[in-house]
């Protein structure tokens, strides 16, 4: 039985303010800045439990949640934290999906070697990782990470349908290597 779940969500906004990062780093905790090595600011939320990278322009990138709601609830944070070093956030953010992790199974375990050699669109350096990456070009862009015990990882779609979709395919894929073994 094939199945995959949503792991994580990036999504974007725009909080319309620019930022004074150094100003939000030396005041408020859970926060690291190096401008040295990254132009933003990363805030740490505990609950819910996601990061967020804060920009000058006032763009802001949250990763960590699994749905909607969730990453909507981690905005407010930031906004409410940004309230604290007297940032005054006028607009409702609109949230932005840019990428969908999911997690699951196919049910059945994978030949990598030879799915290595049959499909196209792959990478697999088992001495390095051991994964097989496969893109998916059709009906969506979409990468999968796949393991031997039939464990996948797919990653590059915008929306839950999409990534039902690309999983759809994937299977599809398998099925047809396997009728013409």
């Amino acid at each position: 039985m094939t199945k995959i779940r949503v792991v994580n969500l990036v999504v974007t906004t725009n909080l319309e303010h620019k930022l004074h990062l150094e100003k939000i780093a030396s005041t408020l905790p859970n926060v690291e800045y190096n401008p040295e090595q990254f132009p933003g600011l990363v805030m740490r939320i505990k609950e819910p439990k996601t990061s967020s990278l804060l920009f000058t322009s006032g763009r802001v990138v949250c990763t960590g949640a699994k749905d909607m709601a969730t990453a909507k609830k981690a905005i407010h944070k930031v906004i409410d934290s940004l309230k604290k070093v007297n940032v005054k956030i006028k607009i409702e953010p609109t949230l932005i999906i840019q990428n969908l992790v999911g997690a699951g199974e196919l049910g059945f375990d994978l030949n990598l070697n030879e799915l290595a050699t049959k499909l196209r669109n792959v990478e697999y350096e088992p001495e390095q990782f051991p994964g097989l990456v496969y893109k998916i070009e059709r009906p969506f862009h979409a990468s999968f990470l796949l393991f031997s015990n039939g464990k996948i990882v797919c990653t590059g779609t915008k929306s839950e349908e999409e990534m039902k979709r690309c999983l759809e395919q994937l299977v599809k894929d398998l099925e047809k290597l396997a009728k013409n073994r």
